[in-house]
């Protein structure tokens, strides 16, 4: 990733506190709808960390900086703003103020545990319950899966 060799260029040390930015900047993407250096803006909107950090101050400015695609509704905005203050974190200046990766799957983990689909279907995909935990549904999806007409050389690409 692009990104990350230019952390190492400007730190010169390879940590495990890189790749944690980096997937800070993909939350940041995913959040924005932006690319990580985006030459098609001015200058000081050119970088999507600084600008982020400079929209992420107050919820005005944070609103407007919400991917316009993204249906929001109060849920969803409370979602997306605690991905925006992991993401924030994850950018932190400072690596030993970046948490580790742990902390940021049981940040989303909780989002995904309590997410409802806003209009419950009764066909559930691949026979799963929308409202059984992450673990639960996992176990479920991979028996599905070995039940499955595929093969387990590709069953085991779609599990890596």
């Amino acid at each position: 990733m692009k990104l990350s060799i230019r952390v190492i260029a400007v730190t010169g040390r390879v940590t495990t506190k890189v790749d944690v930015f980096s997937f800070g900047v993909i939350l940041m993407e995913l959040i924005t709808g932006r690319k990580a250096l985006d030459e098609t803006q001015p200058e000081e909107s050119m970088h999507l960390v600084t600008w982020f950090r400079r929209m992420n101050i107050n919820k005005d400015s944070f609103r407007k900086a919400i991917d316009p695609t993204l249906d929001l509704n109060e849920e969803t905005l409370a979602s997306i703003s605690t991905v925006a203050e992991l993401a924030g974190y994850c950018c932190a200046r400072e690596p030993y103020q970046r948490p580790d990766m742990g902390h940021t799957v049981n940040v989303l983990s909780s989002l995904v545990e309590f997410w409802k689909p806003s209009e419950h279907n009764s066909e559930d995909i691949y026979g799963i319950d929308l409202e059984m935990s992450l673990p639960q549904a996992l176990k479920k999806w991979q028996a599905y899966e070995g039940r499955s007409h595929l093969d387990s050389s590709s069953s085991s690409l779609l599990l890596a």
